[in-house]
């Protein structure tokens, strides 16, 4: 799991950026371009698909996992038998880096006084912010920017680990600032992974049929990935439409409209899982686990349904207050703090499964996670993640109503979504 995860972060990360960067050089734009990118999409998407629906047909797991080995060992060594033509750009540093020279500078100057003049600070020739806001937030961080007076200036400037500009503190200012509204997303990420663990495996026993056709689960999933891409434009749409308001925060609106949808649906679950249970139990399938449910998978389409509106409402509520609030050198990273935060919540969810597992053995009780989900309490699962979504929540309008946001500029962002 833990290589998986790299692959895919690694994968999310550079490749995308990777494969624009060299059909702009190779194709310097134009309608090649525009096909050569369209042909990628659509061999992205229905690669996928096809493994989807014929890979589970295999029986054994060691063909499940060889095949697609040997085709991503194969995509490997074509990668990298064209290393020496690829075009390169040079290295130009990261935002993360800069955020961390602040730090590291303003420990330096640690013990230096605040100067009197505005012009002791750091100010590069085409900064467009030459001061420091008015909120004074993180003050110690600003010492970063002091121009010592006992040492030549350039000096001083070509040491980049001791002295920052205005700019890239307040940068780091409001990177620092965000961390309390990220952290609040990770209840989000650990409600989004059950979608891809429990809910797939209770739908995996049950009575798949529409009418004399037997639905594979994997069309069913993907239903639930194209409802996540009609709320996506419904997302975009809803945020354009209170965007209009100066009375409201868009991406805020959206992004506690996203926590309600977790709540609502680890309640539906919580709800659907205990009906599954009862059906087991009424039919004596409660030891037999391999056998069929005689309940319909379609009734999971709710939960599903509503953890599709989480996913997406956060998805696009999330990159709309990044661009409103974050620097414009950080923009390009936006996307990956979204997916990076929300990828600590599946790492959680391992932990909170563990957590809720060993208190719920407390006082000599059965552990509510058994080796088959006829035997387990999932249905106690999901309310506890129900109401840790309603502290969350609770939490986040706390983090939100005290935050001092940047004058509204995510009015056009939203447009463009």
């Amino acid at each position: 799991m833990a290589l998986l995860a790299v692959g895919m972060a690694g994968n999310r990360v550079f490749v995308r950026p990777f494969l624009k960067k060299q059909q702009d050089k190779l194709f310097d734009g134009g309608e090649l371009a525009s096909l050569l990118s369209q042909s990628l999409l659509t061999w992205g998407v229905l690669m996928p698909v096809i493994g989807a629906i014929a890979l589970p047909s295999l029986k054994p797991w060691s063909l499940r996992f060889g095949i697609p080995a040997i085709f991503t060992a194969f995509a490997t060594l074509h990668f990298l038998s064209g290393s020496f033509d690829y075009h390169k750009d040079d290295c130009q540093g990261s935002p993360l880096t800069n955020v961390c020279r602040v730090f590291v500078a303003s420990f330096y100057k640690k013990s230096e006084q605040f100067p009197s003049d505005s012009n002791q600070f750091y100010k590069k020739g085409d900064e467009s912010c030459q001061s420091f806001s008015g909120t004074r937030f993180l003050r110690c961080l600003e010492k970063a920017a002091i121009v010592l007076p006992d040492t030549e200036r350039e000096d001083q400037v070509k040491n980049r680990w001791q002295l920052c500009s205005v700019e890239e503190v307040e940068e780091a200012k409001i990177a620092v600032r965000m961390i309390p509204m990220w952290l609040t997303f990770i209840i989000c990420g650990i409600v989004s992974s059950v979608g891809s663990t429990y809910f797939v495996e209770q739908a995996s026993h049950m009575n798949c049929k529409l009418g004399n056709w037997k639905v594979p689960l994997q069309i069913l999933l993907l239903l639930s990935r194209g409802t996540q891409w009609g709320f996506s434009s419904l997302a975009v749409r809803f945020l354009r439409f209170l965007s209009r308001s100066q009375k409201y925060a868009p991406p805020i609106m959206g992004i506690a409209i996203a926590m309600i949808f977790s709540i609502l649906c680890c309640i539906t679950a919580a709800a659907i899982e205990k009906w599954r249970l009862n059906v087991i139990r009424s039919h004596g399938l409660l030891d037999k686990p391999g056998e069929d449910i005689p309940m319909s998978v379609y009734w999971l389409l709710f939960q599903f349904f509503l953890l599709a509106g989480l996913d997406s409402f956060l998805k696009k509520s999330a990159a709309a207050l990044y661009k409103d609030q974050a620097s414009k050198s950080m923009r390009n990273y936006l996307r990956y703090f979204t997916e990076g935060v929300s990828g600590l919540g599946f790492m959680f969810s391992v932990l909170s499964v563990y957590v809720v597992g060993k208190v719920s053995e407390k006082g000599g009780e059965t552990n509510w996670f058994q080796y088959t989900l006829s035997r387990s309490r999932l249905d106690r699962y999901y309310w506890v993640l129900a109401a840790l979504c309603s502290v969350n929540l609770v939490v986040f309008i706390l983090v939100a109503s005290s935050y001092r946001f940047k004058n509204r500029e995510a009015r056009q962002d939203v447009e463009d979504g």
